[in-house]
């Protein structure tokens, strides 16, 4: 009997936590021939590998349930393919021909599907398509993307606008955790860098089903470089010479696999002149230079995925004020900010029989400073009562030489759980928990924003139903932020700010359905609602800086932006050609703005913070032509337009110019030497934007014509990489309407050539 039982045991034990291997074959749907190559992916738990020579894939060390694998190849249509295991056989799966461009999983979402299978329609951008496009910068690279947009002050600060709305309203993730950095002012860039970033998603419209308060508007995600295959090591480098700026940038990162542990390093280093507009004349300050540093670590087993990163991102860059100097010097001139933005971030997945937990921490510092000229009162040699009566405020008043007049010292820990409940049929279902720990110090005289405390707590449910022909998705959120500051004093003014403590709590939710109409022609209908609480500058801010040439005054009784947005979007794809069309309709209630009063303190015009309703409608329409059998031409055009209003019929301001953007570009054939090689030619045309705010100017329109060459060279072991690219070429005298030196009647920049060389092996 002894032995009976123990056996028994020992059989389910051995049971429990038996291993499986899934084998399979990829083959060519119309020949039948082996794919060779094919990238073959394991959702859940994580995993990669490729076909041999024969077509043939192994996963091992695979416990019973069911899994998802996403199988993609150079010429052939993305697909996923489901199975189950014990019982699951040899795969056999069929991949079709394409000229479409390889699909890739969108991150973003949270059921990381591929875009050809997501409700919701993302927009993804590739690091090779950033580079491309000859630009300088992230923020300059993502406004390739239809409906997103770039706010700039000179060439080295921007931010991004999705659909019109941008700052606090659009919220940034990079290493898959939340961005904070001060973004509440226009001045204020991402901090961030295109070294290490693989590709960008853009979700258009509201996502605070998803992400919380500030994804009213959209969010911007980006995808860290990914490690090396297993059992392989690589080492990178390149440099690129931008012509209009004089600048230089170099590139360099090394990683490596081995069949648990992964490990990567990247470090970029950046420097520029001030920028030459198309009439010749150079913007003065607008120079910058900076360093970006990103480490990775990351681990992986049957039942565990752990992926440890750290960033530092240091710039310093001028705030330009005039065309005064004309230099192409690079040191730093007065009045510049510092930023030095942190981020440590740790992604974990735990795998279970069939279900998984997410669990993703990070750590932000970001230390803001601004640098000008050294204030000293001058007295005579009599001393009256009245200067003893203002001695004290005067020393607040003067900052010493080479001391900062503003440092901002930012801290966030936020966290986001999720748990994926093990599938029902086709019913897919996530639970989460989302949040924030915030702490803001003044380290200098002048302020922006009080010290203060923010505390974000979200909890989240969503599902994923899965028909053959239909997909839908639906969730609900409830979120709650509490906001305390702390009393402060303008010394310019002598004026008291209160001290501050607010709650806001808002409930959310989302609906979307895709049906695929005919094997080529998708819909997509989604329904959303979204949410702001009012930032600590909008509610506390009392006084002006340098950047801003405005008097800002808060209102701490201010309520949440809450809105509600419809989005359409039609697709019809074959093997000549793809076209979309995407229109929304975003209805804001309680939209804060600045408002100007008409009055001066300090030489700045005074703006408060006001609240009224507002709308914004528009949308994007794409077309992208790849005649069959010229599959390596490609006609790309794409038109975007916004509108903003408030419900007083008062437009919005800063919002961008409708604009088509129209590229020819082609795929030339790899031979025994040279191999991805391209070549490019895009014009982009903007209207007049006519429909301005109150405090804005119409801006006339103006066209760009950029082109892009580039290949990659075979010496033995190492692959050369040069990349040619000419940015305005015409070399065009311009302004764009999101400019924030529009008001001061400084052009944008004029013609860029960059040069960039680089290896790998």
């Amino acid at each position: 009997m002894k032995n009976i039982i123990f056996g028994l045991l020992l059989l389910a034990v051995t049971t429990g936590y038996s291993q499986y291997s899934a084998k399979g074959i990829v083959i060519d749907a119309n020949t039948e021939q082996p794919v060779i190559g094919a990238a073959i992916q394991l959702q859940k738990p994580e995993r990669s590998t490729i076909t041999s020579l024969s077509g043939e894939f192994t996963l091992n060390n695979l416990t019973a349930g069911n899994y998802s694998l996403v199988i993609s190849s150079l010429g052939y249509g993305t697909q996923t393919y489901q199975f189950e295991l014990p019982g699951a056989g040899e795969l056999k799966i069929k991949l079709f021909p394409t000229a479409i461009e390889m699909e890739e999983i969108i991150v973003s979402t949270p059921f990381h599907q591929l875009q050809s299978e997501n409700v919701m329609k993302v927009e993804r951008i590739t690091r090779e398509s950033l580079e491309r496009s000859g630009t300088s910068s992230l923020t300059e690279g993502i406004s390739e993307i239809a409906g997103v947009e770039t706010i700039t002050t000179g060439t080295s600060i921007g931010k991004p606008v999705i659909r019109g709305l941008s700052s606090n309203r659009v919220l940034v993730y990079a290493q898959g955790v939340r961005l904070e950095n001060q973004q509440f002012g226009d001045e204020h860039g991402l901090g961030l860098s295109s070294s290490g970033i693989e590709s960008v998603e853009v979700i258009k419209g509201p996502a605070s089903l998803l992400y919380g308060s500030d994804a009213l508007g959209g969010v911007l995600y980006l995808n860290p470089e990914r490690f090396a295959p297993q059992g392989e090591t690589e080492f990178d480098a390149e440099t690129a010479y931008y012509s209009n700026t004089e600048g230089f940038e170099a590139n360099a990162g090394v990683k490596t696999s081995a069949e648990k542990f992964n490990f990567l390093v990247r470090g970029n280093l950046a420097t520029h002149s001030d920028y030459e507009t198309g009439d010749g004349r150079r913007v003065t300050n607008t120079r910058f230079t900076g360093y970006d540093l990103k480490g990775g670590v990351g681990y992986r087993d049957e039942n565990y995925k752990g992926d440890l990163r750290y960033n530092i991102n240091s710039s310093t860059a001028g705030i330009p004020e005039e065309i005064g100097i004309q230099s192409t010097s690079k040191s730093k001139m007065l009045p510049y900010q510092k930023v030095d933005n942190h981020i440590l971030s740790l992604d974990n997945s735990f795998y279970f029989d069939e279900s998984s937990l997410d669990v993703k921490i990070g750590y932000l510092f970001n230390n803001r400073k601004e640098f000008e000229d050294a204030h000293h009162e001058e007295h005579g040699h009599e001393e009256d009562h009245e200067h003893e009566e203002h001695e004290e405020h005067e020393e607040h008043e003067g900052h010493a030489e080479g001391e900062p007049a503003l440092e901002m010292h930012l801290e966030t820990l936020n966290y986001d759980v999720k748990y994926h409940f093990p599938a029902h049929g086709k019913f897919e279902t996530i639970v989460g928990v989302q949040g924030m720990f915030q702490s803001n110090e003044n380290m200098a005289e002048e302020i922006l924003i009080p010290d203060a405390r923010t505390t974000d707590a979200g909890v989240l449910a969503t599902t994923h139903y899965h028909l053959e022909k239909l997909d839908f998705q639906a969730g609900l959120r409830y979120d709650f932020r509490k906001i305390s500051s702390e009393a402060y004093e303008n010394h310019d003014t002598e004026t008291e700010v209160p001290a501050l403590e607010r709650e806001f709590n808002s409930y959310n939710g989302a609906f979307g359905v895709k049906m695929d109409i005919t094997s080529n022609f998708t819909s997509r209908l989604n329904l959303a609602t979204g949410f702001r609480a009012p930032n600590l500058a909008e509610l506390t801010s009392y006084g002006s800086h340098h950047g801003t040439n405005r008097f800002e005054i808060g209102n701490s009784d201010l309520e949440n932006e809450q809105n509600y947005q419809i989005d359409l979007a039609l697709e019809f794809r074959n093997q000549h050609f793809e076209v979309s069309a995407n229109g929304f309709y975003n209805a804001i209630n309680n939209y804060i703005f600045l408002n100007p009063t008409g009055e001066f303190i300090d030489e700045n015009s005074v703006f408060e913070y006001l609240q009224h309703d507002a709308k914004l409608y528009g949308g994007e329409v794409g077309l992208h032509i790849h005649p069959h059998p010229l599959d390596w031409l490609h006609l790309e055009s794409n038109y975007e337009l916004v509108i903003g209003e408030q419900d007083n019929g008062d437009y919005l301001p800063l919002i961008p110019a409708q604009s088509i953007q129209n590229t020819i570009w082609a795929e030339i054939a790899d031979g025994k030497t040279f191999k991805d090689a391209y070549v490019s030619l895009s014009l982009k045309s903007v209207f007049d934007q006519n429909r301005t705010g109150l405090f804005e100017t119409e801006t006339a329109g103006y066209s760009l014509l950029n082109t892009g060459i580039g290949t990659s060279i075979a010496l033995n072991s190492v692959e050369l990489q040069v990349k040619l690219a000419g940015t305005n070429l015409l070399d065009k005298t311009y302004i764009s309407h999101l400019s924030r030196l529009k008001p001061d009647g400084i052009p944008n920049m004029g013609r860029n050539i960059s040069l960039g060389v680089g290896f790998q092996f």
